[in-house]
């Protein structure tokens, strides 16, 4: 083996699943495909973020500064550097979530912890021209398979707001179970708030999360 080569599996070995290309699904909303965030992102990105501000303030952590700040397009290539940072340390596996090759949100898995543990948590948004049609659902299974395939996690979990309805049917269709109420969880919208704590792991995902939904008749392969 080369010196080289050697390096090469050195450094994706830090950081399994990454970059990767988790796949695409047909939903009713069109073709869903997820794929590496790029800094290139940042118009699409900033856009949808300013303009869906009452859609997604409400249930996402409360951050420093204001809404408009913290979302303008000058912003997105700290995120996007400290995403990338984190992925090639093997801590994160940022996505960004196309429609027709249309940004149209995020999925993220992060705080990512191997030895014998091998879990992390999953969060997405999506924009609200495309909060129907099983997007959001699709870019679940296909990133969580990703997880539990090539980035070899053992474990999934998802908080969500028991207010957040649509956001309990993207995780119900996907197959995630829910074990309890965290109580007062996170600083959410200017207040501590109780999420549902859903989760799976690998075992359960049968012949996968996307084989899941297309036996279900939700997706179609692209």
């Amino acid at each position: 083996m080369s010196s080289v080569s050697g390096i090469s599996m050195q450094l994706e070995s830090r950081h399994p699943g990454w970059p990767g290309k988790p796949g695409s699904l047909r939903v009713p909303a069109g073709v869903v495909s997820v794929r590496p965030v790029r800094l290139r992102d940042a118009g699409d990105w900033s856009r949808i973020r300013l303009r869906d501000r009452a859609h997604l303030e409400m249930w996402e952590p409360t951050g420093v500064g204001p809404w408009p700040d913290r979302n303008a397009f000058w912003s997105w290539p700290s995120q996007w550097a400290a995403l990338r940072a984190l992925a090639r340390r093997g801590q994160c596996l940022p996505f960004t979530i196309t429609v027709e090759g249309k940004f149209a949100g995020q999925i993220t898995v992060g705080n990512v912890i191997r030895a014998s543990l091998r879990s992390a948590w999953i969060g997405y948004w999506v924009s609200t021209d495309f909060v129907r049609g099983g997007v959001a659902t699709a870019a679940v299974a296909l990133v969580a398979d990703h997880a539990f395939g090539a980035a070899g996690l053992h474990r999934l979990e998802a908080t969500v707001r028991p207010e957040n309805t649509p956001s309990l049917r993207v995780l119900t269709k996907a197959g995630f179970r829910q074990e309890g109420l965290f109580e007062r969880y996170l600083d959410v919208d200017g207040a501590w708030r109780d999420h549902f704590c859903f989760a799976m792991t690998q075992e359960e995902t049968g012949r996968g999360l996307v084989a899941r939904l297309i036996a279900a008749g939700r997706a179609e392969y692209a």
